[in-house]
């Protein structure tokens, strides 16, 4: 039980220890939360000597700040209830010391501390970000972009090779600010298990990237129901799922946040014999859309970002074009790989290859709330007449 709850705990804490920013656009500064629940950790916190934090074993730094000690919460209470009596807690330290805690005991359960961290300025400092579908050109350079913007990342996709492979790199440049997380999105426990983890990491989430999806080349008469619900599993319920799970944990830690739907231009001007994809991604955008109605009253802010061909991020294929890139050449009558990426160049109007640098510009431009913008869709594809979002 106290497992479990703690991943409903965490987010709370976190939201109710942010400060006001005064920026009306970004309206809390965000923190980074350590948890630990070590049985020696546990046996302290129960302990008559828990208020001696020179003898706790966690290298605790505020030590000239009390510790909140939340003795008395009923976690068999309803979750709303639950915040209720943490937030209650909350104000009478506040009362009692002026000043918000910076550790937090929980009886039976753990530590949790707000991990002091250098200002580094950058317009995205310690806040974190889910990436579905991080192991594939879009996700990865999506990735970076957030990095070099100060957040922490979990890059997930589906275990293997690929995203093992993105986080070693990615490490390299970001060190503890980078994790990687197995994750079927079409699951829902998975999903679950997921956001879990990167609770329980960095103490909540303030971005989620719903990117992962996969196409599919068939003429609509040829096209089994089998192989179109496939995508509609990962297209549709993915995305659906990722909203949903986005959703309840920003509104549980209740600092708002912003949720981006990698989309395509394919949602307004669908390709032949690409209708399962087509088609599955404007159900996928139109959820977004959905969940921005839903969602902004608690200042969560719900976007699209819709880019054209990218086929890499430097060494890092996508996964899709490696799928539909024969197809696409023999209907076009292209033998080579590299006249492909030509060919979709030479098509928009500003004769640009789209690269997954402009998608992460894209969604950068969203997460850092340059304007008051939900609902809305970001073409990333040099110009394309008819795919203007209409």
């Amino acid at each position: 039980m106290e497992n479990n709850i703690m991943y409903k705990i965490l987010p709370m804490i976190r939201g109710l220890l942010a400060e006001p920013s005064g920026n009306e656009d970004v309206r809390f500064k965000h923190i980074i939360l350590k948890f630990c629940s070590d049985k020696v950790v546990i046996e302290f916190v129960n302990s008559k000597e828990r208020d001696k934090l020179n003898l706790c074993p966690v290298p605790l730094k505020n030590v000239k700040i009390p510790p909140l000690k939340l003795d008395s919460i009923n976690l068999n209470d309803s979750i709303e209830n639950i915040k209720k009596q943490i937030s209650a807690e909350m104000d009478s330290f506040i009362e009692r010391n002026n000043i918000k805690p910076k550790i937090v005991f929980l009886k039976n359960i753990g530590i949790v501390y707000v991990d002091n961290l250098p200002d580094t300025g950058l317009p995205l400092q310690n806040e974190v970000a889910i990436v579905t579908g991080a192991a594939g050109a879009i996700g990865s350079g999506i990735c970076r972009g957030l990095l070099e913007k100060g957040c922490y990342i979990a890059a997930t996709d589906l275990p293997g090779e690929r995203l093992d492979k993105l986080v070693v790199e990615l490490k390299k440049i970001a060190k503890d600010r980078i994790i990687g997380v197995g994750m079927d999105i079409t699951s829902t426990d998975s999903m679950a298990n997921g956001f879990n983890e990167v609770i329980k990491t960095w103490g909540g989430v303030d971005i989620v990237i719903a990117n992962a999806g996969i196409p599919l080349i068939a003429s609509l008469d040829e096209m089994s129901l089998d192989d179109f619900r496939k995508l509609e599993k990962v297209n549709i319920e993915g995305t659906l799922l990722t909203l949903s799970e986005a959703s309840r944990n920003l509104r549980l830690q209740g600092i708002g946040g912003d949720i981006v739907v990698i989309s395509t231009k394919n949602v307004f001007a669908p390709g032949a014999r690409f209708g399962a994809y087509s088609a599955t991604k404007a159900a996928a955008h139109q959820l977004g859309r959905i969940a921005s109605l839903e969602l902004a009253e608690f200042d969560i802010r719900v976007n699209m970002v819709a880019p054209d061909a990218v086929f890499s991020d430097g060494n890092t294929k996508s996964g899709l074009w490696e799928k539909i890139g024969p197809d696409r050449m023999k209907h076009r009558g292209i033998t080579d790989e590299n006249k492909l990426q030509e060919y979709y160049q030479s098509r928009n109007l500003l004769k640009a290859k789209i690269t997954a640098r402009h998608v992460a510009n894209a969604v950068l431009f969203f997460v850092t709330r340059q304007t008051p913008t939900t609902g809305a869709t970001i073409p990333v594809d040099g110009g394309l007449p008819d795919a203007t979002p209409r």
